[in-house]
């Protein structure tokens, strides 16, 4: 039957948790704002944040990660697909969070940007092997 539910995943990319701070700006650059990165893939995150944003948005997103010592970032225009409401209890039952969880799928990302992403996804958070601008390869076989 087409549609039915089934227990398979149905992403085309693997999510993997992981709690990073980010920082977006709607899609005209105005009031930047933060949250965090709850899982991702190589097609899209799972954020939350504070703010009420319509789906069909397109953010510009900086993700900050650890490189060594430094913070480091990479960056991503995606696009709100889908919006939850969620409410974080602390141990006591008390709620400590409240805002949406947004489902984003990615539109844009440099090259050297899905490397750092790569790199993270595959749990290489030490990033002092990752390659630079010009080890990154240029042509289309080389992309994810």
């Amino acid at each position: 039957m087409k549609g039915s539910f089934d227990n398979r995943e149905r992403r085309g990319h693997p999510r993997f948790i992981i709690d990073l701070p980010l920082e977006y700006r709607d899609g005209n650059g105005s009031c930047l704002r933060g949250g965090i990165v709850v899982n991702a893939s190589e097609g899209g995150f799972l954020i939350e944040t504070v703010r009420d944003i319509p789906v069909g948005t397109e953010l510009n997103v900086t993700v900050l990660f650890p490189k060594g010592f430094e913070l480091t970032n990479f960056k991503v225009v995606a696009m709100i697909v889908r919006k939850e409401p969620y409410r974080r209890e602390d141990w006591k039952g008390v709620p400590c969070r409240e805002g949406y969880q947004y489902g984003l799928e990615f539109t844009q990302i440099s090259q050297e940007d899905r490397w750092k992403l790569n790199f993270l996804l595959g749990g290489r958070f030490d990033l002092e092997e990752m390659p630079t601008n010009s080890d990154v390869p240029t042509n289309k076989e080389a992309e994810f």
